[in-house]
C-alpha cells in the first residue's frame, strides 16, 4: 500500500509519498494541470508492482471536487477528502510551534490516510448526473446568498441618503417595483419629480399588471414626504452608485432565474428525483440541493445515522464527569444544513406527521429553532429508508411508529 499527501494550491500541488512503515519515497512539488497529474501518476507508477491493484493506493487531499480530484479517482485511487479543519488538528499532534508550510501539510495528509484513514469517509462515486446537479444548484444558491448581500449594500446606501426609497421599498428592495423606480429615480430629488403616469409607465414595463394607479399613488406619496437630505453633489455620488447597484441586482436576478430552470431540467433526468420530490417540503430546488450535498452513490452512508451525522442534523453530547450537555452541531454543510431546515420549516404545512412532531417538541419546551433541527433530523432519516428501498414517501408508513406510541 501507498499513502499520498497532496496539499493543492492554485498552481500547484505539494505531494509526498509514503510506504507502509511511513517512510518517505517521494516528497515533491508538481504543477497543476495535466502535465502535473502526468508527473504524479509517473510517481506512483514507479513504486507499484505489476499487477498492482490502483485502489491501494491511499490519497489525502483537501477537496473533493475539482478536475485534479475527479482524475484521481478515475485512475483508481481511493481518496479521502480531508476537512481543513481536521488535517490543522492533526498538525497539532506532530508540532505545537504553529509552524505550517505546504510540505508539511502534505505530510500531515499522508500520515491521516496512513494512521487514521478508518475514522474518514473516502471520496463517493457520485454518477455524472449528479455532479452536474450539484454544479448547478450550488451556483444557483451561491448567486442567491450574493444577491442577498447586494440588496443589504443597497439598503445601506438608502438608509444613509435616500429614506423615502427604503419606506416605500423596504418589503421588497430587490424585487421588480424597487429596481425599476430606482432605476429611473436613484436621487430623492429624482423621486420627487416622478409623475404618476411615468411611475405608471415604469411598473408596467417592469412586468407589474395588477393595481398600478394604487401602487403607483403609493410610491409618490412615500418618495415626496420630507425627509433630511444631503448636498446636491453627495446626493448625486450616491445617486450614481444607487444605479450601478440596482443595475446588478436586475441582472441577478435574471440569471437566477435562468439557472432556476436549468436545476429543474437537470435535476428532473435523475432517477432518485421523484423520491426526493415525494418528501414533505421538498420542492424541485430543494429536492436539487439536498441530491448535490448527498450524492447518489448508494454505498457512500452505512446506515440513517450516517447520513443524519454528515447533514449535521443529529446533536452532539459533551460529558465530562458529572457535566453533560446536548448540543446542536453548528459546524457542517451549511448548504446541505440551509436546505434541510427549509425542508423541515415547510414540512409542517404539508405532513400532519411533521406538525405533530414538531408540535411535540414544542410542547416538551423546546424553542422553534430545536423542535425544526428535530424534525429535520427525523426528515433525514426517512429520506434514508425511502432511497435505500426506492420508495417514494409515504405519510402513514413514515410516522406509523408515532401512532403506535400516541396509541
Amino acid at each position: 500500500m501507498l499513502f499520498l499527501g497532496d496539499d493543492w494550491a492554485e498552481a500547484h500541488h505539494d505531494i509526498e509519498l509514503q510506504d507502509e512503515q511511513g517512510a518517505v519515497l517521494v516528497r515533491r512539488r508538481l504543477p497543476e494541470g495535466v502535465t502535473g497529474l502526468a508527473r504524479l501518476h509517473a510517481l506512483i507508477a514507479d513504486h507499484l508492482d505489476d499487477g498492482d491493484d490502483p485502489s491501494m493506493v491511499f490519497v489525502g487531499i483537501e477537496t473533493d471536487r475539482g478536475g485534479w480530484v475527479q482524475a484521481l479517482i478515475a485512475a483508481g485511487y481511493t481518496v479521502y477528502p480531508i476537512n481543513p479543519q481536521q488535517s490543522a488538528r492533526y498538525r497539532q499532534r506532530h508540532s505545537t510551534s504553529g509552524a505550517k508550510s505546504d510540505p508539511g501539510d502534505a505530510h500531515v495528509l499522508a500520515e491521516i490516510v496512513r494512521t487514521d484513514r478508518d475514522h474518514h469517509r473516502p471520496a463517493t462515486g457520485d454518477s455524472d448526473l449528479a455532479e452536474a446537479v450539484k454544479a448547478l444548484a450550488r451556483t444557483h444558491q451561491t448567486m442567491i446568498w450574493s444577491k442577498q448581500r447586494q440588496a443589504n449594500q443597497l439598503r445601506s446606501m438608502l438608509r444613509e441618503f435616500y429614506p423615502a426609497a427604503l419606506t416605500a421599498f423596504s418589503d421588497n428592495l430587490a424585487g421588480r417595483d424597487a429596481l425599476a423606480v430606482l432605476a429611473v429615480a436613484p436621487t430623492p430629488a429624482a423621486g420627487r419629480a416622478l409623475t404618476r403616469t411615468r411611475l405608471v409607465t415604469v411598473l408596467r414595463r417592469a412586468g407589474r399588471q395588477r393595481n398600478l394607479e394604487h401602487r403607483a399613488l403609493e410610491i409618490l406619496t412615500v418618495l415626496r414626504s420630507e425627509q433630511l437630505e444631503l448636498p446636491e453633489p453627495v446626493a448625486a455620488a450616491y445617486g450614481t452608485s444607487i444605479t450601478a447597484i440596482a443595475t446588478v441586482l436586475h441582472a441577478m436576478t435574471d440569471q437566477i432565474t435562468a439557472l432556476e430552470a436549468e436545476v429543474e431540467s437537470c435535476f428532473g433526468q435523475h432517477p432518485d428525483a421523484e423520491i426526493i420530490t415525494s418528501q414533505p417540503g421538498l420542492g424541485t430546488i430543494l429536492g436539487a440541493r439536498v441530491l448535490a450535498e448527498f450524492g447518489d452513490d448508494p454505498d457512500r452512508f452505512t446506515d440513517a445515522k450516517a447520513r443524519r451525522n454528515y447533514a449535521g442534523t443529529s446533536p452532539i453530547t459533551r460529558a465530562s464527569g458529572t457535566r453533560r450537555i446536548v448540543l446542536a452541531r453548528y459546524d457542517r454543510n451549511r448548504r446541505l444544513a440551509d436546505a434541510l431546515h427549509q425542508q423541515a420549516f415547510c414540512a409542517l404545512s404539508t405532513s400532519p406527521g411533521a406538525r405533530a412532531f414538531y408540535d411535540a417538541h414544542r410542547a416538551a419546551g423546546a424553542t422553534h429553532h430545536a423542535a425544526l433541527r428535530a424534525l429535520s433530523n427525523r426528515l433525514v432519516g426517512i429520506l434514508d429508508g425511502c432511497l435505500r428501498h426506492h420508495t417514494p414517501y409515504d405519510e402513514t408508513i413514515a410516522w406509523a411508529h408515532r401512532h403506535a406510541l400516541a396509541a
